[in-house]
């Protein structure tokens, strides 16, 4: 969708960016909370790549009030939530009949805040890169500062191998969605 947003925009990619990496972050902290019984929003997290069951959520990049996750909970348990944060967004249309509406606009709300009052918020957030993470030319959340001139900044984290390639799998599988729209030459 922010493919398609940017492509019909004709504005800078620096100003045509998605929301989806936040709506992941959210439900990822939902389940870690619950899982916890404290607070989500004692819960720093951070998930990459597509939105959907090739997203790369982060337990090394997670944490508690400061405290690692790795700390908090087994392996198994966090395997298992980063599983159903993978699959949450289908969770929820099958319980509500319908997807979801509050979140997204919950997210974007965010984002708008930070952009009007310049409050160069790192959030992860679906933006073009140009290299970031050896990627090219592909919308993939990433996380960025987001502040009065939209993305400011893509920042890179280091990631370990296993993630780098989680990444490169959900970039391959966004880019064989936007190659569907490049070849229906709509746009």
């Amino acid at each position: 969708m922010t493919y398609a947003a940017y492509k019909t925009a004709n504005k800078a990619s620096t100003k045509v960016f998605g929301m989806a990496g936040i709506l992941d972050t959210g439900r990822y902290q939902a389940f870690l909370a619950n899982a916890l019984n404290v607070s989500p929003k004692d819960i720093h997290s951070l998930l990459l790549g597509g939105h959907g069951d090739t997203m790369v959520p982060l337990p090394r990049y997670t944490s508690v009030s400061g405290i690692p996750i790795t700390d908090l909970l087994a392996k198994a348990e966090i395997d298992k939530i980063v599983e159903r944060t993978k699959k949450g967004g289908g969770e929820l249309v099958n319980l509500m009949g319908t997807s979801a509406w509050y979140a997204p606009g919950a997210a974007v709300a965010q984002m708008v805040e930070a952009i009007v009052d310049d409050e160069r918020r790192i959030f992860p957030v679906c933006t073009l890169l140009q290299g970031e993470y050896g990627i090219k030319d592909i919308y993939l959340g990433v996380p960025v500062i987001l502040g009065k001139n939209g993305i400011e900044e893509v920042i890179e984290i280091n990631l370990n191998k296993g993630e780098q390639k989680m990444l490169e799998a959900s970039a391959a599988s966004v880019k064989s969605v936007m190659k569907v729209l490049d070849d229906m030459k709509i746009i």
